[in-house]
Formats: structure tokens, sequence, C-alpha cells
């Protein structure tokens, strides 16, 4: 896939504002300082699009972007804020879950993890969370360029370690850097290929 056209549409706080829910839909989030704005940008050829900080909670907002016209890309708020008070990130944690159970064309999520860091409790719990409630998700580990591929490669078979004394059924993941481009084609094909998929189903 080649990405033409990335536009802001609007932000808000609340899934019900969202744009009619007439395209295919895709969300980023992870943790706090994983990268999120930066691989946004890196996918999109623009590095403005998403605003990038390296204080955690830049993102407050559920954030929609049209992409080619044709899919939506989200970037959400991080969890796992320690620097917010407990009413604000009670307030967050409502507004994310309920967009991420209630929003009928999202299509997949992606959820950010750390390449550089051994697994993390709240990672793991919020995708055993996406587990319980049957939310499609895939994985993307971030600044893979920061470390040797061999610790990548430690640190992502760990991380499925811990998956698998849960899962059945191993979640589909993807290595990739903002710096490099790394991951950026495989990113975009999967999510084309779900496009075809989508597009497909709702021609039938």
């Amino acid at each position: 896939m080649i990405i033409k056209t990335a536009e802001f549409m609007q932000s808000v706080t609340d899934w019900r504002k969202c744009p009619s829910p007439t395209l295919p839909e895709y969300a980023f989030i992870g943790r706090s300082n994983v990268g999120k704005s930066s691989l946004i940008n890196m996918l999109v050829n623009n590095k403005k699009l998403a605003k990038t900080s390296s204080k955690p909670g830049k993102t407050q907002t559920i954030n929609h972007f049209l992409i080619n016209k044709n899919w939506y890309l989200v970037d959400l708020p991080g969890y796992g804020y320690a620097s917010i008070s407990k009413a604000m990130r009670e307030k967050w944690q409502k507004m994310i879950s309920d967009y991420l159970l209630k929003r009928e064309n999202l299509q997949v999520i992606f959820v950010l993890v750390d390449s550089r860091l051994e697994p993390q409790k709240i990672d793991l719990e919020f995708i055993r969370n996406l587990g319980e409630h049957g939310v499609p998700f895939s994985i993307i580990f971030t600044k893979t360029d920061k470390i040797s591929v061999s610790k990548v490669q430690s640190n992502v078979q760990k991380f499925y370690n811990k998956l698998a004394e849960e899962w059945e059924e191993m979640p589909y993941r993807m290595l990739s850097s903002s710096e490099t481009g790394k991951g950026k084609e495989e990113i975009l094909n999967y999510i084309e290929q779900i496009n075809i998929q989508y597009n497909s189903n709702n021609e039938q």
C-alpha cells in the first residue's frame, strides 16, 4: 500500500462522536513513550501528522486520520501513566475502553510494545483484557533500531513465552523502527489485506 493522502479529521473524548462508521478503522495504542506518534508519522510519510513529545500523555483524545480517503487510522491515548491524577486516569480508561469495545468498524488494534524492555506487566494485562473481550489485535514491537537484533529477538521471545502461559493461539506480531522505516511495508500490507476483505464483505 502506498500512502497518498493522510488528513487529520477530528479529536474527541466520546466514542459516540467519532466519524460515521462507514470505513474500516485501525487503532494504535501502547504504554506511554512507546513511540506511537513517531510510528504513525513514519507510516504515513508525515513527521508532523501525530504530535510527538518526550513527555508521556501528549495524546489525550481519540484522534482520527483519514488515509487515502478509504480507511481511518486512530491515534489513542496511551495507558499506564503514573504522572496524572487517579480521576483523570479513570476517565481516560473509560474513554478508551468504550471506544475499543463499542466501535463497530474497528478492524484491528495495534498494541505497541517497546522491544528494548523485557515483558511489562501493564502490556500483558492490557492484551489479556482485549482477549477476554474478543477484541481483534496485533502486536507491533517498536524501537528495534535501539538495541541489537539478538536482544530484540530475545525480548520478543520472552514476551511471547509470557503470552503462551495464557493463550493457545499467538497474536500476529511485527517489528518496527520509526527511525529506519522497518516494518512500514509489512504493517501497511497487513492493513491493505484486511481492507480488501472488509470491502468484499460489504459488497456482498
